[in-house]
């Protein structure tokens, strides 16, 4: 794809020559219409005299706020009316837990349980490091796990990687009557593998729910909600500030006998779905700001279209791995073209000091949060929904450039 093909545009009012491009994992980039709007209504929110951040969340003029941004997000990604959506606190990392403590208490998991005689299993599908936490919770909380697939082996050193997938006649996916939920990361934003979702649900039992963290590419393209058991995501990529993880989950996975006394025994109220989704996300005060900006953000995607942010990750995406494949003696690209995320391109340069140069140059031109992950190493740029066509295109002249002044 050349520079001058990429066509597909975020609109030129959410460009501002007086800010950096923003390439950071996240806390990411965010639409500049929702900061100038959230910067508008800081102090007075619409004549309320207050500010959202002042605001009381048992309000009637919040709870308007959390309702539509509620209602927007279900419009955006048609979420089926039998699916609930939920603003909850403690990031991925609490969802790790919750996950596998919600899945265990629902009705039907222990219906099936009782069926089976013992533990259900947690079949785990680890693609990176942050699927691989989850798997870690799992086996803390003292839940059995079978580990799907764990990255592949090189074939050079026989060591464990995470740059592609084994193809699915190789997985060890779990006896469907034995096991009660499949957990998968589908975007690891540290080793810049990409799940398509097809790859995974069409390969497991209809009667094993699916439980997908979304975190870094929620709100990045169409998805079909019905095919999963719950999907949860952090906010800090692709949908809002830090602070909100959003968790769709469908409701009879909610459902639970309540005439069993140890169902709620050793699940925490913050982690509780259903304590939650009983309160409409506000048991307690939510993290109300956040979700404010948040519900903002989901106005600017429904206003753009999830067709037109799939098209936009693509071509932004294209342009930078175009130049990859152009000179992979000079920028090593990680990842299977296959698994190759949208979302976190990982690459490396011939010597850690070309990197070191890479990082320092693009600062001195404006484009920071390149350093890889520190447990990788290299380049990373993360290009979300709010990054404009042109951030990518300013990227990919200046690796153009490097190129030329460093190759050997």
């Amino acid at each position: 794809m050349s520079l001058n093909s990429a066509t597909a545009s975020i609109p030129s009012s959410e460009i501002s020559h007086d800010r950096v491009w923003n390439f950071s994992a996240g806390p990411s980039v965010l639409p500049l219409s929702v900061l100038e709007e959230v910067q508008r209504d800081l102090l007075n929110y619409k004549g309320e005299g207050m500010s959202v951040l002042e605001m009381s969340h048992r309000s009637k003029v919040y709870g308007n706020i959390i309702s539509d941004a509620e209602a927007t997000l279900r419009r955006v990604l048609k979420v089926p009316d039998n699916y609930s959506i939920l603003f909850l606190q403690g990031g991925g990392t609490g969802e790790f837990a919750a996950a596998y403590l919600n899945l265990m208490a629902c009705k039907s998991v222990r219906e099936k349980q009782r069926k089976l005689g013992r533990q259900l299993a947690c079949d785990y599908i680890v693609t990176g490091g942050w699927s691989k936490s989850g798997l870690k919770e799992t086996k803390r909380l003292g839940g059995i796990t079978n580990v799907v697939l764990d990255g592949v082996k090189s074939a050079a050193t026989g060591e464990i990687t995470y740059n592609s997938l084994p193809p699915v006649s190789e997985w060890n996916l779990g006896k469907p009557e034995e096991t009660a939920f499949l957990y998968y990361c589908e975007n690891e934003t540290v080793h810049g593998i990409e799940t398509p979702v097809n790859y995974v649900v069409d390969a497991v039992d209809p009667l094993v729910p699916v439980i997908c963290d979304m975190s870094s590419n929620m709100l990045s393209r169409p998805i079909d909600i019905s095919r999963f058991g719950a999907i949860v995501a952090g906010a800090q990529k692709n949908m809002g500030p830090a602070g909100v993880t959003i968790v769709i989950v469908r409701k009879d996975l909610l459902e639970r006998d309540e005439t069993d006394p140890e169902i709620t025994r050793n699940i925490p109220s913050i982690l509780d779905w259903c304590y939650y989704d009983s309160a409409e996300s506000m048991p307690h005060t939510p993290p109300t700001f956040t979700i404010y900006v948040c519900g903002l953000v989901f106005k600017w995607a429904e206003n753009l279209g999830l067709e037109a942010l799939e098209k936009l990750r693509e071509t932004r995406s294209g342009l930078v791995y175009d130049m990859i494949d152009a000179h992979p003696e000079f920028f090593h690209g990680l990842v299977d073209k296959k698994f190759r995320s949208a979302m976190n391109l990982v690459f490396t340069l011939p010597t850690r000091e070309l990197e070191a140069q890479f990082i320092s140059e693009a600062a001195e031109r404006n484009m920071v949060q390149l350093k890889g992950h520190r447990s990788l190493g290299g380049i990373r740029i993360s290009l979300y929904n709010a990054m404009p066509i042109e951030g990518a295109k300013t990227f990919v002249i200046f690796m153009k450039e490097f190129y030329e002044k460093n190759v050997q």
